[in-house]
C-alpha cells in the first residue's frame, strides 16, 4: 500500500499544493517563493528518502511567515495522512547531524500527542532575507498537524545557516527511522493498542 498524501490549502494569505511520499527516493520539486525554505526542504527530503512536491504562492511581499507556517501545516497533514493506521512502524526516531561546527539532534515520536520542544538559539535573526524565528514556527505547525512529539536540540554552533541545515537534515533522518516499517511489529507499537 502506497504511503502517500496530497494536500491543497488556500487562504487569503497562501495557496499551497503539496504531495508527499514516505517511501520515496529523496526527490523534491519545490516552488515556495521562499528560497531558504526550498533549500531546507530539499535537504529534509534527501536525508529522509522521501519524495516531496510543494507549489506555494504566498504573501511574501509582507514577509515569509505565512508561507513557511502554512507549508508546515500542509506537510504535517500529509505526513499524518500518509502514515494511515501506523501499523508496523517503528514510531520513534532519533538523529544527530553535524554541519561543520554545528551539531543538531532531532527526536520524534509518532504518538498522536503533538508537542514541540525546541532547545537552541540562533546567533543571527536572519539568514539572507529569511527570519530565523520562522524555523520554530514551521516545526511547531509540522508537529501539531502531524500529531507527533518533536524534540529539536541544537547542541552548539556559530553559523546560523549551518545550525538550521543540521536541524532539517536530522529531521529527515529521524522521521525516516520513525516511519520505517519493521516486520517484527504486529499492529501498532503501543501497549494502548492505538496511536
Amino acid at each position: 500500500m502506497a504511503r502517500t498524501a496530497s494536500i491543497d490549502r488556500k487562504t487569503n494569505e497562501t495557496k499551497i499544493s503539496l504531495s508527499f511520499n514516505i517511501d520515496g527516493e529523496g526527490q523534491s520539486s519545490l516552488k515556495t517563493d521562499v528560497p531558504f525554505m526550498d533549500h531546507m526542504l530539499d535537504l529534509f527530503t534527501k536525508h529522509g528518502q522521501f519524495d516531496l512536491t510543494v507549489d506555494a504562492d504566498g504573501d511574501v511581499e509582507i514577509d515569509d511567515h505565512h508561507t513557511t507556517e502554512d507549508i508546515g501545516i500542509c506537510l504535517g497533514n500529509a505526513l499524518r495522512e500518509a502514515l494511515g493506521d501506523k501499523k508496523g512502524i517503528k514510531r520513534y526516531g532519533n538523529a544527530f547531524v553535524p554541519m561543520d561546527e554545528a551539531l543538531a539532534q532531532v527526536v520524534v515520536d509518532l504518538s498522536n500527542r503533538p508537542h514541540l520542544e525546541f532547545r537552541g538559539e540562533f546567533p543571527n535573526q536572519k539568514v539572507g532575507t529569511f527570519d530565523t524565528e520562522n524555523v520554530h514556527e514551521f516545526l511547531w505547525k509540522l508537529a501539531l498537524e502531524a500529531r507527533m512529539n518533536l524534540h529539536v536540540i541544537i547542541h552548539y554552533g556559530h553559523n546560523t545557516h549551518h545550525m538550521i541545515e543540521a536541524v532539517f537534515k536530522a529531521l529527515g533522518r529521524a522521521l525516516d527511522e520513525a516511519t520505517t516499517v519493521d516486520p517484527r511489529i504486529k499492529g501498532v507499537p503501543s501497549t494502548k493498542g492505538m496511536l
